[in-house]
């Protein structure tokens, strides 16, 4: 990551809170974790924690994405989350907007990924050495030049979303590892966390939680 890191100085978007859970809608261009070197220290759980000192970490969304984020208020949530999460329990619907016309309307991606090493922390499709991913997409508006899409991860690889739409021909619009020309020049990345479905660690109450796209 470059040193030109420059998070939004934007107030914590708290969209729940109650005795077990937190739920937050993260700012693009804000990491949720930090960096190596103090210039990347500041990040969405120390911010969460600055009001929450009990919060702890389940899951990530990209620096670049915005939307919705969870965090265990006590260990016992953040392990049951955690298991909800590894056993693919949650479901995550995420909006994008992708470059051109992405047709059919409705498809699934499956290739498998991995880190492209020397281009870390860039990922890329191989079959021989890659873990599974899956994407299934559905088109919600086109134009000439680009579809908004709201996009159902069934696993969740790092830069899974990107590479995919970038594998279908679509990359995400303002995507500064895998668009180009005039895909790349958008102020961000146009990929939100718009929905998120869980458990609730205490009795296992199904809840959803949604933040709209900014976009």
């Amino acid at each position: 990551m470059s040193d030109s890191y420059n998070p939004p100085d934007t107030p914590l978007s708290v969209l729940h809170e109650d005795h077990e859970i937190l739920v937050v809608d993260k700012p693009s261009g804000l990491l949720s974790v930090p960096g190596r070197g103090e210039h990347l220290a500041d990040c969405l759980i120390r911010r969460v924690q600055a009001a929450f000192p009990t919060a702890l970490l389940v899951h990530r969304l990209d620096r670049d994405t915005s939307g919705v984020m969870v965090f265990g208020l006590t260990p016992h949530a953040q392990r049951h989350l955690g298991l909800q999460f590894e056993h693919r329990r949650t479901k995550k619907i995420y909006v994008a907007r992708v470059w051109g016309k992405l047709e059919p309307k409705t498809g699934e991606v499956d290739l498998p990924l991995c880190v492209d090493w020397p281009n870390r922390p860039r990922q890329m499709v191989d079959h021989e050495n890659g873990k599974p991913a899956q994407t299934e997409w559905k088109v919600v508006k086109t134009s000439d030049s680009e579809s908004r899409v709201r996009l159902f991860p069934r696993t969740g690889r790092s830069h899974q979303l990107r590479v995919h739409m970038l594998a279908l021909g679509h990359p995400i619009l303002g995507d500064p590892f895998y668009a180009e020309g005039a895909a790349r020049d958008f102020p961000r990345l146009m990929l939100h966390s718009e929905e998120l479905r869980l458990l609730h660690p205490d009795g296992g109450e199904g809840m959803r939680f949604r933040a709209k796209a900014p976009f």
